[in-house]
């Protein structure tokens, strides 16, 4: 199954539909390398299928960043200047590549959690 992602808005209680989230592989020592950027679908999910395909998966370290202050703005909630919550930034590693990586992302203008799925 590879890697996949879910973001809810917790707010509105929805899927956060066209919320641009960007996927960037960590290589020791090196730049952040861009892998994907991509605006989430109507269920909150990329419209492609997994973010990275499980034959294409390798053990690493990797980065989704979230641009959790844009999608609420353009949902038309009035946010301060700086909002709290620009872009949430999650790293996590993939040990065992052959597994599925879920990483979802439960947020609001003020708060998020995160946790590996199924």
């Amino acid at each position: 199954m590879g890697l996949s992602t879910h973001v809810l808005d917790t707010m509105h209680g929805c899927p956060a539909s066209g919320m641009q989230v960007r996927l960037y592989a960590l290589p020791d020592g090196e730049t952040p390398k861009l892998l994907q950027a991509l605006s989430l679908n109507a269920d909150g999910r990329n419209p492609s299928g997994p973010l990275i395909a499980t034959e294409a998966m390798q053990a690493g370290r990797y980065r989704l960043v979230f641009d959790v202050a844009n999608y609420f703005r353009d949902k038309g909630v009035d946010l301060p200047d700086p909002p709290f919550l620009s872009e949430v930034p999650l790293d996590f590693g993939i040990a065992n590549p052959a597994q599925h990586y879920h990483v979802p992302l439960l947020c609001s203008p003020w708060s998020y959690s995160t946790y590996r799925g199924s």
